[in-house]
């Protein structure tokens, strides 16, 4: 199955279909963009290192610098004519360099505005309306219409319709001039904390990963997965587990992941005797989940890190054990379609794993040098900084030694990666001005709590509904933004009033908590003073007024039980966010997937959602368990129950194990599943659930039909 030149250019015009039109790098104003890209990374290293420049300032250089890259690398419209094509070029040229001029006025003239007591002249209003329109057209360029509708959408309705609104959405209105202000000229909308994420975080971790890539450290992955991951069976679906994994890791983009290790694992599972569709949506999940893995995790835990106010060591540290589970559960449908298939027995021309690692040890250097100073206390920017010079002289101490043209590329490519993500970012950063001007993410979360009844189940499908339709035409780094915005209160609220409805039935409530009640109904301190059932501590619960239950919980819950719970809302919606990448019908990591194999799209798209299935299960694990915020020994008794609970999941999904299962032992793999994954806490029925889903297993070994065949892969 020996790909032919005609396969290889079909796969590529295929990928390429999913790309952005862009200009090409040999071109005149691709040489610009390429030492542009060096310059403009070199200044963010400086702002994130020595320079003292006001935020507002360095975000508003940030948005003018990738404006003018992304004008020139993304053109207006696509043209065969060469007239055109310089027309265009100048058009784009010129929208770039006002972008420049927008932020040189706001530079200029931000002191004179202050002076005139926020009172607009004409240039105020022409800059600020040319520069959101820009920041809305480059977002258009990167990723389609929705984002632009969505922010004028949601800035007309502050000045305008808003008032016509009836019923809990109405919003008497602010002056237009305001909302340019707030969406300009302060550090609130685009030039607020998103954007500062953007060219701090972000930006440092994005060239992190570009540096890594140039040192070989992709080449180094594919090779150290196949050295572990090819002899167990299935060998070859492990190994794009594996990989996009350790890729995804660093790199934060799933459709990248997909692209640079597909086009070596697609092949190589379709080889060993995969089906096509199948290797093709494993890859999509498996590249998905690499958003899901720290340390980079897209830039989900930066933006997390910012809204919850939880350092950005504690959010990885405890992201690592559920991204593990989730990518297990994906191995698992590996192994299961392997059996089936036929598969698991095959022989990898892989190198030994000694002569692999010793070729690319160092790629491994800047990694530890990077934990190791998030350990030590580094901020996260000062991290990179450092690991991005590591990379470079880790490099030295291999044959691929990174010389000055490969660090000009790196920094050039780094920008280039990023210029999509920052525009992005910075028009999101409106949308969430939005949000905080009209105060309509918690009018939002009360109407999610009303409609789900209170209801923390109901709750969390609104959510994961929601996050698909907003998946449709976001980027999942913006709907998470705008679903954290807006839901995460919600949850947030509602795991919390779960554990202060146990701590009342347990008659443990703090004092000081009881006075709170007292206040509502004195009659219930002799209630609080001793244990009581759960429906009556919620009734309990439930007189408390809004005004007072922020107040309740801080009294009552420990403070480090109430940021678990934050981070566990987040988590949540970050983990819902990705499912855009691999749900039909809009799903780019298992489009570009299904380039590689020449699969149906769609068809590779159900596949892989699918496949995907931890992304639905885990989050459930975060918000009824301790799996996040809880001690060792919890958490690692969650993740031990869960990998079997999952992978009876896929049995009972696959209707396969070892062999195949019958209607009632598929039906008792559901039953397995659903006792390792259920919360009850009960360590004997996690116990007896685990040794029926072993004995079950070690059963359907009996009905293995596999006469499988070595194959050289």
């Amino acid at each position: 199955m020996t790909a032919t030149p005609l396969d290889d250019q079909q796969t590529a015009d295929r990928l390429k279909s999913l790309e952005l039109t862009r200009r090409d790098d040999n071109s005149l104003a691709g040489r610009f963009i390429y030492w542009a890209g060096v310059l403009f990374a070199l200044a963010h290293i400086y702002f994130n290192t020595l320079g003292t420049m006001s935020e507002l300032w360095v975000s508003a250089i940030h948005f003018a610098g990738f404006a003018l890259i992304t004008a020139l690398m993304v053109p207006i419209a696509k043209t065969q004519s060469p007239g055109k094509a310089k027309l265009l070029l100048g058009i784009d040229l010129a929208i770039g360099l006002i972008a420049v001029a927008t932020t040189i006025y706001l530079m200029v003239f931000e002191d004179a505005l202050y002076d005139r007591g926020v009172h607009f002249i004409t240039s105020d209003w022409f800059v600020a309306i040319i520069a959101i329109a820009i920041a809305l057209e480059m977002t258009r360029r990167t990723t389609g219409w929705f984002i632009p509708s969505l922010i004028v959408f949601a800035l007309t309705y502050v000045f305008w319709w808003g008032q016509y609104v009836p019923g809990m959405f109405h919003f008497p209105g602010l002056t237009l001039e305001t909302v340019l202000f707030r969406s300009y000229f302060s550090s609130e909308g685009m030039f607020g904390a998103i954007a500062q994420i953007s060219w701090t975080y972000v930006f440092m971790f994005i060239l992190f990963g570009a540096f890594l890539v140039k040192s070989g450290a992709g080449d180094f992955i594919i090779e150290l997965s196949r050295c572990v991951a090819g002899r167990f069976v299935g060998g070859p679906g492990l190994v794009a587990v594996f990989g996009s994994g350790l890729m995804g890791s660093v790199s934060g983009s799933s459709v990248a992941n997909t692209v640079s290790t597909g086009v070596i694992t697609i092949p190589m599972m379709q080889k060993a005797g995969f089906p096509a569709r199948f290797a093709a949506g494993v890859e999509a999940a498996a590249s998905t989940g690499g958003q899901l893995m720290p340390p980079v995790m897209g830039a989900g835990a930066f933006i997390m890190a910012s809204y919850t106010q939880i350092s950005y060591v504690t959010i990885i540290a405890v992201a690592a054990l559920p991204a593990l589970l989730y990518f297990l559960s994906v191995g698992f449908y590996v192994r299961v379609e392997a059996k089936r298939s036929h598969a698991e027995a095959v022989e990898m021309n892989a190198r030994p794993l000694k002569e692999v690692f010793k070729e690319g040890w160092h790629c491994l250097l800047p990694i530890v040098v990077l934990v190791v100073l998030l350990i030590k206390g580094f901020t996260p920017t000062y991290a990179a900084g450092i690991s991005i010079i590591s990379v470079v002289v880790a490099s030295w101490l291999s044959p691929r030694k990174m010389g000055v043209r490969d660090v000009l590329d790196a920094l050039a490519q780094g920008s280039k990666n990023m210029a999509t993500t920052a525009m992005l970012l910075i028009a999101v950063g409106i949308v969430v001005n939005v949000v905080a001007m009209t105060g309509i993410g918690n009018t939002f979360s009360l109407m999610v709590t009303d409609w789900a009844g209170g209801s923390l189940l109901i709750t969390i499908v609104l959510v994961a509904l929601a996050s698909l339709v907003l998946g449709m035409g976001l980027p999942v780094t913006a709907a998470y933004i705008v679903l954290a915005t807006l839901s995460a209160p919600a949850l947030y609220n509602l795991m919390a009033e779960r554990e202060l409805i146990d701590l009342i039935a347990s008659g443990q409530l703090p004092e000081a908590a009881r006075t709170i009640f007292m206040l509502i109904d004195p009659n219930a301190m002799t209630a609080l003073s001793q244990p009581m059932p759960p429906a009556d501590a919620a009734a309990l619960v439930a007189q408390v007024p809004a005004d007072f239950k922020s107040q309740l919980l801080q009294q009552a819950l420990d403070p480090a039980m109430l940021s678990m719970l934050l981070l566990s809302a987040h988590m949540i919606i970050f983990w819902l966010s990705q499912d855009s990448n691999v749900t039909p019908p809009v799903c780019l990591t298992a489009f570009a997937a299904a380039a590689i194999a020449r699969t149906p799209p769609m068809a590779t798209g159900f596949t892989a959602w699918k496949i995907s299935k931890g992304l639905y299960v885990v989050p459930l694990l975060f918000a009824y368990t301790p799996f996040i915020g809880g001690s060792w020994e919890e958490v690692l008794t969650i993740f031990t129950f869960g990998i079997l609970g999952m992978y009876a999941f896929v049995g009972f999904m696959e209707g396969y194990l070892e062999g195949r299962l019958n209607i009632f032992l598929r039906l008792a793999s559901g039953v397995c599943a659903l006792g390792l994954l259920w919360p009850h806490g009960n360590l004997f029925y996690d116990l007896l659930a685990a040794a029926a889903f072993v004995a079950l297993f070690l059963y359907s070994r009996r009905f293995d039909q596999t006469k499988a065949v070595p194959a050289t892969v």
